[in-house]
């Protein structure tokens, strides 16, 4: 049993917290923001708890679906399903579990998040799928990471406005960036097996691109705190996440795995780095 226990905390990669941090601070912040401040603990934990919940839920099906391709990746070829360790029902069983539970704490907010979170839940789904048929199944990333954006609009105010799809469309840029990071490292292997990734699709222009998206993050950002927040505030929370992306432009230029792998778990930061400017914005 301990050897089993081990094998499922590796197939919803416990020890790598960067994945759930990268969807944890922009749920953070949507929270601040539709709250106009501090959203209360009991709110806090539910987001929090349930992002990792979720996020471990989502390595449980993305590694059945791509059991078959991650065995010709070095870098994914002895995770549980695909070397059999893990079965297939066993994913699935986790990761329904996983999921339900991060349910059940939705269940303690109000309907309308409730009913949002079955959105999440397809769209959470369906991502593992798009890189079959997607030529950038990055942006489709892109908004199930994105997903708690909404969620936390609804959690508080009981209704998602606009404000709220556009802080999502800024958070998009940002997954565009880290997860196009990400598929820089594997290339030469996706590109072998048939992948579809935008570090593929975009070709010589993905350094280009990276750097675009995570002006874009920036920007929107700061346009939906201004009025909101001090502006020195943004500007200097602005200041500090452009030089974070200059720094991973020095990582990614020259396209190695190392570099591109570095950028990529280093990400989290970026994010931090908004939440952190939201936080004292409005402590301001």
């Amino acid at each position: 049993m301990k050897g089993k226990a081990g094998l499922y905390l590796d197939l919803v990669r416990w020890d790598r917290p960067a994945g759930w941090l990268l969807l944890l601070w922009p749920s953070l912040a949507a929270l601040w923001i539709a709250r106009g401040g501090f959203p209360g603990w009991h709110l806090i934990a539910v987001f929090t708890l349930g992002t990792i919940l979720m996020r471990s839920a989502g390595c449980c099906v993305n590694d059945v679906a791509d059991r078959e391709f991650d065995r010709h990746v070095k870098r994914t070829s002895q995770r549980p399903v695909t070397t059999g360790a893990v079965s297939v029902r066993e994913a699935l069983v986790l990761g329904a579990v996983l999921a339900l539970l991060a349910f059940c704490l939705v269940l303690t907010t109000n309907a309308v998040a409730v009913a949002w979170s079955f959105a999440a839940l397809a769209i959470a789904i369906a991502y593992p799928y798009a890189k079959r048929y997607v030529a950038m199944p990055q942006a489709v990333l892109g908004v199930a990471f994105s997903f708690g954006i909404p969620m936390a609009f609804a959690a508080v105010q009981g209704r998602v406005p606009l404000l709220a799809w556009v802080l999502l469309l800024g958070n998009l840029f940002w997954v565009l960036a880290y997860d196009t990071e990400y598929a820089m490292v594997d290339r030469d292997d996706d590109l072998r097996i048939g992948i579809k990734t935008s570090a593929i699709t975009l070709g010589r222009a993905d350094v280009a691109v990276v750097m675009l998206c995570y002006a874009g993050a920036i920007v929107v950002w700061g346009l939906c705190l201004a009025g909101r927040i001090p502006t020195v505030v943004i500007l200097l929370t602005a200041a500090v996440a452009a030089a974070q992306a200059i720094w991973h432009y020095t990582l990614i230029r020259d396209r190695s795995r190392d570099g591109c792998f570095r950028a990529f778990r280093v990400n989290h930061w970026f994010g931090f780095t908004l939440f952190a400017g939201t936080v004292v914005g409005y402590l301001a």
